[in-house]
């Protein structure tokens, strides 16, 4: 049996891009990437999205590595979870198991999720390391480990913090869920930190519609994990203090904006609405116009439609008929 202190070993000592140049002193001069796979790879154990010795390279973790990687990188710094997914197996404990017929291909790099995921169905790691990160003292020693040898002193405490926002977002996002199957809710929704409340209704709306537009429809998920919607309350937090799905719409950017502007509303048989102030002389309203009176997309799930109780109010105070 391989020790802890052989992984933790193994942890400190990942083969990682080392460049002045490119990385500055908050990662320590060198490539933050694998580390950053490796915290997401905890954080899906420890919310029970992952319980098997398999790490396919999902949305869920491809999400959760894009919010480590967003909130200490530059803004405008982009990245693939594509590079350190497969360089892992260079460190000896992370294995990847190809998709059939591209066997002699596993070897390769790759410069995009889709190719990644055309190649490599996913990643198991030592039997003796997959026991240990599902041991919530052990993984927490290995957690610490690759925050205190690859960042500086100063964003280590961001890092943890973060894991810990992960981790109660998708409980939070799995309770508003569950309200909704059950109609009851079972904490103290005004006691959730504002980071893992925004997060995790983010996380149920934009799985509820399936990263579709409630609006226009429309439906685009770039293969790094990027979607075009954004998840919208109908009556506003700050009136209503309900982040339940009944109070929740997926909205592309255009249909967000014009939402909160007024500009476009739900009517009493779910259909659009879209208001005549977009015809204003100087505007060029182009595709939504043709949006109007058409039926909105509603999640399947029993109990997550939204509310013509929140589309009343939104119609009757926000809307500009």
């Amino acid at each position: 049996m391989t020790t802890l202190d052989n992984f933790i070993a193994k942890f400190s000592r990942l083969r990682t891009d080392k460049d002045r140049n490119r990385w500055s002193d908050l990662t320590g001069h060198q490539a933050p990437h694998k580390p950053f796979v490796l915290l997401s790879v905890m954080d899906l154990m420890a919310e029970g999205v992952i319980t098997q010795n398999f790490i396919g390279p999902s949305l869920e973790l491809l999400d959760t590595f894009n919010r480590y990687w967003a909130r200490i990188m530059p803004v405008g710094a982009r990245t693939t979870m594509a590079y350190p997914f497969p360089r892992l197996r260079t460190d000896s404990f992370w294995h990847l198991i190809p998709n059939p017929g591209f066997e002699s291909h596993i070897d390769m790099e790759f410069s995009s999720m889709s190719r990644l995921r055309e190649v490599c169905e996913g990643a198991i790691v030592d039997p003796d390391l997959f026991s240990f990160l599902m041991n919530s003292e052990s993984r927490e020693r290995l957690r610490a480990v690759l925050v205190t040898t690859y960042f500086a002193p100063e964003i280590q405490p961001v890092l943890l913090e973060q894991g810990k926002v992960n981790i109660a977002a998708y409980a939070y996002s799995r309770e508003l869920m569950k309200e909704a199957a059950e109609g009851s809710v079972a904490w103290n929704v005004g006691e959730t930190p504002i980071a893992v409340r925004d997060q995790g209704f983010r996380k149920a709306i934009v799985t509820l519609y399936d990263h579709r537009c409630a609006l226009c429809g429309i439906r685009m998920l770039t293969p790094e994990g990027h979607t075009v919607v954004e998840a919208a309350h109908i009556k506003p937090w700050r009136e209503s203090q309900d982040d339940k799905p009944t109070n929740g719409l997926a909205l592309c950017r255009l249909c967000h904006w014009s939402f909160d502007e007024g500009l476009m509303s739900v009517g009493k048989h779910y259909e659009v609405l879209v208001s005549r102030r977009v015809q204003l002389e100087q505007n060029l309203p182009g595709h939504i116009l043709t949006l109007s009176d058409r039926p909105i997309f509603s999640p399947e799930k029993q109990g997550c439609q939204p509310s013509q109780g929140n589309f009343e109010w939104h119609r009757k105070t926000l809307f500009r008929n």
